[in-house]
C-alpha cells in the first residue's frame, strides 16, 4: 500500500517535471530566449512563508546545509528537480522481483 502511494507520488512528480519542461520550452519558442523556471522561484510562487520558515529551521539546526546543499537545489530548474525526485521515488519503491521456484506465502 505504501509502496504504491510513493510510486504514485513519483509518477506525479515526473509528470509535473514534464509539464514544466514543456512550459519552459513554450516560453523559449515565444520569447526566443532560453530561461528556465528555478525551483526556488516556483516554491516562492506557491507558498513563500513556508520557504522562509524552512530556511529559518535549517539555519537553526545545520547552517552549513543551506549554502552547500539546499541553495544549490533551489537554483536548479523545476523540471530537473521534480524529474529526478520522481525517478528516485519510482526506483526506490518499485515492485519486488519474483523469486523463481519459491512462493512467498
Amino acid at each position: 500500500m505504501i509502496r504504491g502511494f510513493f510510486r504514485l507520488l513519483g509518477l506525479l512528480l515526473l509528470a509535473g517535471g514534464f509539464i514544466f519542461m514543456v512550459y519552459d520550452g513554450a516560453r523559449w519558442v515565444a520569447d526566443q530566449t532560453l530561461r528556465f523556471t528555478r525551483f526556488g522561484d516556483f516554491w516562492n510562487d506557491i507558498h513563500q512563508s513556508s520557504q522562509t520558515a524552512f530556511h529559518a529551521w535549517v539555519e537553526s539546526h545545520a547552517p552549513w546545509l543551506w549554502n552547500k546543499v539546499i541553495q544549490i537545489v533551489l537554483d536548479q530548474p523545476v523540471f530537473a528537480v521534480m524529474g529526478i525526485a520522481g525517478i528516485l521515488l519510482m526506483l526506490l519503491f518499485r515492485p519486488r522481483k519474483p523469486l523463481i521456484g519459491y512462493s512467498r506465502s
